[in-house]
């Protein structure tokens, strides 16, 4: 199993590049940002500075969107860092939520992510793609490499993520919800004649060492409102009872009053009070060290190829040292 770190770009942007530099030296292979040009810096400058201080990580953004760049811009940029580093970048995209909401857009269509995951990934590996029906190729690309992987919860989502992205992101750490949706992923690869072991699986979520589960909780409890933020969308278009999405997924946005993006993945967002303990329990890996062994080793059974560690809490660096020393080895020796 691969490890990745996933961290929001707030200045100062040196400290971003401390904090991957530091998860390499204990073992993570990816260091994963935020991208919302409004709420945080921009992370492909800070990229820059991550691959030129470190050896081996692969970066990214968890995720991007179609909307907020134009597709040459995004590919040209992912080549450019790959012919300056080699080929050390990966596109995690998905259809835009805080991005696109804070500028006050809606989240693109599926129809038009699907497009976007072709003509980026094609760009970036220096082919030729149709850029709003203009054939476009960038003729300075030799042997790039760009993987493109989807984040997605719903089920026209996954069906898209099998069918055309080199890997699945999905942001929750619940081995159920995740068995659910791993089987949707794969069904769609097969389904669209391709091999399914071929679909990465990222899991991503928060991580949390220590004994005062209280604490943890609390300091978690913002990612149960990120996550609630796509629920809601999934609700809002099938149904809560529709049966195309879990009811262990749905029901517990029952009490969510609104969102207000100010406080996206912070500790101490106010608007995540109605995420009870047990979502915050399942969806994050929370507890000692055993704990967090014993759950990622579940997840692995169930084909996860990493497990991304958001690290937005109050406990970064000894979080990253734990993993480094003691869990990280668990799992990949």
């Amino acid at each position: 199993m691969d490890f990745g770190l996933v961290l929001q770009t707030d200045p100062p942007a040196s400290e971003v590049v401390g904090l991957m530099r530091r998860a390499e030296r204990n073992g993570f292979r990816y260091g994963w940002t935020f991208d919302s040009a409004v709420l945080w810096q921009e992370p492909f400058v800070i990229y820059s500075r991550i691959l030129e201080h470190t050896d081996r990580m692969i970066v990214g953004p968890m995720v991007t969107n179609p909307g907020t760049r134009t597709w040459e811009v995004t590919a040209s940029t992912f080549a450019t860092l790959n012919d300056m580093y080699g080929n050390r970048t990966v596109c995690g995209i998905g259809r835009g939520d805080s991005a696109m909401r804070v500028a006050g857009r809606r989240p693109n269509t599926l129809a038009r992510l699907g497009e976007a995951m072709d003509v980026i990934r094609d760009l970036g590996e220096g082919r030729e793609a149709k850029v709003d029906g203009q054939s476009v190729r960038i003729p300075w690309v030799r042997d790039g490499r760009l993987p493109v992987w989807m984040a997605a919860y719903g089920p026209r989502a996954l069906a898209l993520a099998g069918a055309k992205a080199d890997g699945f992101i999905l942001q929750l750490a619940d081995p159920f919800l995740t068995e659910w949706m791993i089987r949707a992923v794969r069904d769609a690869a097969s389904d669209a004649g391709r091999d399914p072991a071929e679909v990465k699986i990222c899991v991503a979520a928060p991580a949390y060492v220590g004994d005062d589960l209280a604490h943890a909780r609390d300091q978690c409890r913002w990612f149960g409102g990120m996550v609630g933020n796509h629920v809601a969308d999934l609700v809002s278009k099938y149904g809560a009872d529709s049966g195309f999405v879990p009811a262990e997924l749905t029901s517990y946005i029952e009490q969510r009053q609104g969102y207000d993006y100010a406080h996206h993945g912070r500790t101490d967002n106010p608007d995540t009070a109605f995420v009870p303990d047990d979502i915050v329990d399942r969806f994050c890996l929370l507890g000692p060290v055993e704990a967090h062994v014993e759950k990622l080793r579940a997840l692995r059974a169930l084909g996860v190829d990493q497990f991304a560690l958001y690290d937005m809490h109050d406990a970064r660096e000894a979080t990253i040292d734990a993993y480094g020393a003691s869990i990280i080895p668990a799992l990949t020796a």
